[in-house]
C-alpha cells in the first residue's frame, strides 16, 4: 500500500513526483510513456526560464530532475481501471501483456490527452502511411515532398512552420474563417514561402494507393476540391486521456476532470493536473504548476487521514 500513485509522467505528472519525493512519500509513478505530448511539442518559446527550446529537450528535462530523487518513472504501464474502497484505490494496469495490481491511500491523475482524429474516409487505412498526428516525430520523413497540414490553431501552425523548413510546399486546411492560436505563429506562418493556407475548407477524404496521394475537402461553397499531397498531418484538438476513470469521478462534456483550484476531484484522495483536467489553458507552464499543486493537496490529503 502506497501513499501516492502518480498516472503520468509528462509535465504535471513529473512535477507532482518531484515534490512528493520532496515529502518522502512512498510513491510510485505509472505511465505509458515519459514524454506525452510535450516531447512532441516543435519549437517552444514560452516555458518561462528555457527561452527558446523545444518539447524533447523540456521533457528529458523533467526526467533528469527525477533521477535526482532516485525517481524512475514504470513506463508502458496501461491503467485499465480505478476502483476506491474503504479509503483506499486499487487500479488494474497492464503492461506488456500483463496484468498489475496498484495500492495507494491516494492517486494523482496526470494522464495527458491525445490527437483528436478527422474520422473521415482514408484516415485510418493510411495511418502509417502517409497520415500521422506528430509532425516532429514524421516531418523529416517528408523533406522534399508535398504535404498538408489540418488544423487552425497552435498545433497546426507550428506544423506548418517546420514543414516549410523541410517540405517542397505545404497545404495547410483550416475548417474555419481564420486561426485560433497565437498571434506570432500566425504571422510566420502567413510569411511563410512554402506555405498555402487553405481558409472554409472541411476535409472529406483521404486517398491514395499504398500511399497517401491526396485529399479531398469541401470549401466555402460547398465544392468539393482536390490537392495531390504525399502526407497528411492531422492537428485537430486534442482528448483528454480519462477514459479509464469510473463513472463517479465528474468530468465535463469533454471527458475532462473536473477539479477545483487545488486540483482536487470530487473523490476525496484522487486529484488531477494537466491537460487531463477541466482546467482551459493548455500550456506546458500550467501543467507543471499543477502537478506541484495536487502533490500538495495529496500531502495535505494524507496528513489528515487517520
Amino acid at each position: 500500500m502506497h501513499d501516492l500513485i502518480i498516472i503520468g509522467a509528462s509535465a504535471a505528472g513529473a512535477s507532482a513526483g518531484i515534490y512528493a519525493a520532496r515529502r518522502n512519500l512512498d510513491f510510485k509513478i505509472i505511465t505509458k510513456d515519459t514524454g506525452g505530448e510535450v516531447a512532441l511539442s516543435g519549437e517552444v518559446a514560452n516555458f518561462p526560464g528555457f527561452g527558446q527550446t523545444d518539447g524533447i529537450t523540456i521533457s528529458t528535462k523533467f526526467q533528469e530532475h527525477l533521477k535526482i530523487y532516485n525517481v524512475v518513472p514504470e513506463t508502458d504501464v496501461t491503467v485499465k481501471s480505478i476502483e476506491k474502497r474503504d479509503n483506499f484505490f486499487y487500479i488494474q494496469a497492464e503492461r506488456f501483456g500483463k496484468d498489475l495490481k496498484y495500492e495507494s491511500r491516494s492517486v494523482i491523475i496526470a494522464s495527458g490527452v491525445h490527437p483528436r482524429h478527422l474520422n473521415i474516409p482514408g484516415e485510418q487505412k493510411y495511418r502509417g502511411r502517409g497520415v500521422t498526428y506528430c509532425t516532429t516525430c514524421d516531418g523529416p520523413l517528408y523533406k522534399g515532398k508535398i504535404v498538408a497540414t489540418i488544423g487552425g490553431g497552435n498545433s497546426a501552425l507550428e506544423s506548418a512552420l517546420m514543414l516549410n523548413e523541410i517540405a517542397e510546399k505545404v497545404y495547410l486546411i483550416n475548417k474555419n474563417p481564420k486561426f485560433k492560436g497565437d498571434t506570432v505563429l500566425i504571422e510566420k506562418v502567413k510569411k511563410a514561402e512554402r506555405v498555402e493556407i487553405i481558409y472554409n475548407a472541411l476535409t472529406q477524404e483521404i486517398f491514395g494507393d499504398d500511399f497517401v496521394k491526396g485529399l479531398r475537402y469541401k470549401d466555402a461553397d460547398g465544392n468539393i476540391q482536390e490537392i495531390s499531397v504525399e502526407g497528411v498531418f492531422v492537428h485537430i484538438g486534442m482528448v483528454p486521456n480519462s477514459d479509464f476513470l469510473p463513472e463517479y469521478i465528474e468530468k465535463n462534456e469533454y471527458g475532462e476532470v473536473k477539479v477545483d483550484k487545488i486540483c482536487r476531484t470530487n473523490i476525496p484522495g484522487l486529484f488531477a493536473a494537466g491537460d487531463v483536467t477541466d482546467i482551459p489553458y493548455k500550456q506546458i507552464a500550467i501543467a507543471v504548476g499543477q502537478g506541484v499543486c495536487a502533490a500538495l493537496s495529496a500531502v495535505d490529503y494524507l496528513n489528515k487521514l487517520a
